[in-house]
């Protein structure tokens, strides 16, 4: 298609995708982006949660975990911790991950703010499985 954009994620271990899409959607650290061709150049912090895209090959789901996008021109570039197939996120140890964050004691803010992060993680995982 002559109006896509080239999508590159990329983990500390590897490239996971490296491909044309004609759109996609990923979490910011404060909300969700939607690309499509022709979208004005943006740098963000990624949130953790769902990247959807649309390729040739048809629709794909992946879990990221924070990170940077960068988009310039039509590429779009997307640096995280973590990215999951749908089939690789293992949903008991995703399970196990949300139990442990509800039970973990936090006795001033920034413990608060860390069980709940992870919490939030968690979900957002096990909703990217489905």
């Amino acid at each position: 298609m002559a109006n896509e954009l080239q999508l590159i994620v990329v983990t500390p271990e590897t490239t996971i995708v490296d491909e044309p899409v004609s759109a996609l959607r990923f979490p910011l650290f404060d909300g969700q982006a939607g690309v499509l061709p022709g979208r004005a150049p943006l740098v963000g912090r990624l949130g953790c949660g769902e990247l959807k895209l649309t390729a040739a090959s048809g629709e794909r789901s992946y879990f990221v975990d924070g990170g940077f996008v960068q988009i310039n021109g039509k590429t779009v570039t997307l640096l995280t911790a973590r990215c999951l197939t749908r089939d690789g996120i293992d949903t008991d140890a995703a399970r196990k991950e949300l139990d442990e964050a509800m039970s973990r004691p936090a006795s001033n803010d920034t413990d608060i703010e860390a069980r709940f992060r992870d919490q939030d993680r968690a979900r957002k995982m096990l909703a990217a499985k489905n």
